[in-house]
């Protein structure tokens, strides 16, 4: 991951492996709702600065450097009512999810780790903060790594398996993982509809790709309809369960709570559970579960065989 040289442009070519999904599943579809509120950017936590990113607005109000108290509010809406409302409507259909947890975001709400907890969702570590780790010195993100995993075994009674950098990691994330030695994945990959193994060191290690593609940050960023995500959500899901009576593939959904936990966005994420769950051959799934499915059925191969 360090220099041009570790890039794969080739991965599966044009014969990707047969997923082999639970159930002769055409889809594996993984929800993921990002746990970041009380981890990002503040000036109470000594960052000089308020967060900017994912809110309401396409750039700060206010000087750099003063607390910006309308974006705060804005990541409260999304742990104070965005979460509990997504979490309810997959509780009350009994759908597994994954959470990206921020250790600190938990540290600060018990009550969503509990929730977490008691559903049974998989946690994938979002890191201790909010923060870029590609800005980290290599001493300083081993240091974080190990300061998250100790903070979410404290709040979850487990460790996490997953990781997911904010955005993109550093040339050192995944060599640091693979010291660590705890995790089974990361999914700090945009490259693939399907999971595999890199080398790393002497190790084995499979990454789980995401999507910013399918992801709610399209809703402040490019549309603001609930309908318009929606109907990016049911092209890509019909897109990948047609190809899936041959060569089935994952797809990820991104959700924010305080994006997609609004009332008038998560009208878009509702028709797409309705759409989904009206459909024969769909695994919908938590992230450990895809990764202990394709080390079963795969063993640690290389990202070209079949």
């Amino acid at each position: 991951m360090g220099n041009s040289s570790d890039r794969d442009l080739i991965g599966y070519g044009e014969n990707p492996p047969h997923a082999d999904w639970p159930g002769g599943a055409r889809i594996a579809v993984n929800f993921v709702l990002n746990v970041e509120e009380g981890a990002e950017y503040a000036v109470g936590d000594g960052d000089g600065r308020s967060e900017t990113a994912l809110t309401e607005i396409a750039s700060p109000r206010v000087p750099m450097g003063e607390r910006d108290l309308a974006a705060e509010s804005m990541y409260e809406y999304g742990a104070r009512a965005g979460f509990w409302r997504l979490a309810r409507l997959f509780r009350d259909r009994s759908l597994p999810l994954t959470a990206f947890a921020c250790a600190l975001a938990l540290e600060r709400n018990p009550e969503i780790a509990a929730v977490i907890r008691r559903q049974d969702w998989d946690v994938c570590c979002h890191g201790y903060r909010w923060i870029e780790h590609y800005r980290l010195s290599r001493e300083e993100e081993q240091a974080q790594i190990a300061k998250a995993v100790a903070s979410l075994e404290q709040s979850l009674g487990q460790r996490p398996f997953g990781w997911y950098s904010r955005y993109a990691p550093s040339v050192n994330t995944r060599a640091l993982l693979a010291e660590e030695g705890g995790f089974v994945y990361d999914s700090d990959s945009y490259a693939d509809d399907l999971p595999y193994w890199v080398k790393t060191g002497e190790r084995d290690h499979l990454v789980i790709p995401y999507s910013l593609v399918t992801n709610d940050a399209k809703l402040v960023n490019a549309f603001t309809a609930a309908d318009t995500f929606f109907h990016m959500l049911r092209d890509a899901f019909d897109t990948l369960y047609a190809e899936g009576q041959e060569r089935p593939k994952m797809m990820s959904v991104g959700m924010h709570p305080r994006i997609l936990g609004h009332p008038a966005r998560t009208a878009g994420l509702v028709r797409f559970l309705d759409h989904v769950q009206a459909k024969e051959g769909v695994w919908i799934c938590r992230r450990i579960d895809i990764a202990r499915h394709w080390t079963k059925r795969f063993g640690r191969v290389a990202s070209k065989a079949a």
